[in-house]
């Protein structure tokens, strides 16, 4: 690759760099503290105003992307290709079934708006979807098979490498605020269940969840 051809990948992998810094410092207690208290109305519209500056940031990112692909590095074929598109479409319907388990609107940030809630902190309750028993992030794993299984140009090997590295940090940090939060209840969780790889030997069973969820012990 020609060192022209590289300036643009050096680039996004900067954009990319910008725009999670800028996301993990707004989603900070800190910084919505230090905002909030300039501006106090900011408050109940913060997670609103939040995912909308989030979403119209990665504007930048994906036009470049499309302007800028890169090499061709591989390409998923024949059997290869149907195992990577079926992991795809296997994701993104880990993604919709999920959702149900979620307040979708309190995390678009609609239900804080329309309560006029002024508390900035994290207040969701402790809870275990059936893809929770088997990983602690099931939506970080699932973001994970679905960039891998695309095929790959430098845009995306890029975009792929920076996404991952991201979710790597940001479960951890994600992990630290919740042992805060919920103690020794989230510490047993984090026993018994991996982060993003899921592992056949390491889950709960549905009534275990059941037990960890309600502050009972767990048991074996």
């Amino acid at each position: 690759m020609s060192e022209t051809g590289l300036v643009p990948l050096a680039l996004l992998a900067g954009l990319w760099l910008g725009y999670f810094l800028l996301h993990s410092a707004l989603a900070s207690l800190a910084v919505k503290r230090r905002l909030t208290g300039r501006w106090p109305g900011l408050a109940p519209r913060y997670r609103l105003l939040y995912n909308g500056l989030a979403t119209l940031l990665l504007l930048p990112v994906l036009g470049l992307m499309w302007r800028f692909p890169g090499p061709m590095l591989w390409q998923w074929r024949g059997a290869w290709g149907w195992l990577a598109d079926g992991l795809a479409l296997a994701a993104i319907a880990g993604f919709l079934w999920t959702l149900r388990y979620y307040r979708g609107m309190d995390f678009l940030g609609l239900a804080q708006w329309r309560r006029g809630e002024q508390s900035i902190a994290d207040t969701e309750d402790f809870c275990l979807s059936p893809l929770h028993r088997w990983v602690r992030h099931p939506w970080y794993a699932l973001g994970l098979v679905l960039i891998w299984s695309r095929d790959m140009s430098g845009s995306w090997l890029v975009s792929a490498a920076a996404i991952s590295g991201y979710l790597l940090v940001g479960s951890w940090l994600e992990e630290q605020r919740l042992c805060r939060q919920f103690g020794a209840r989230y510490a047993e969780y984090r026993r018994r269940v991996p982060g993003l790889i899921p592992r056949p030997w390491r889950h709960l069973s549905r009534e275990q969840a059941s037990r960890l969820v309600g502050g009972e012990p767990v048991g074996h």
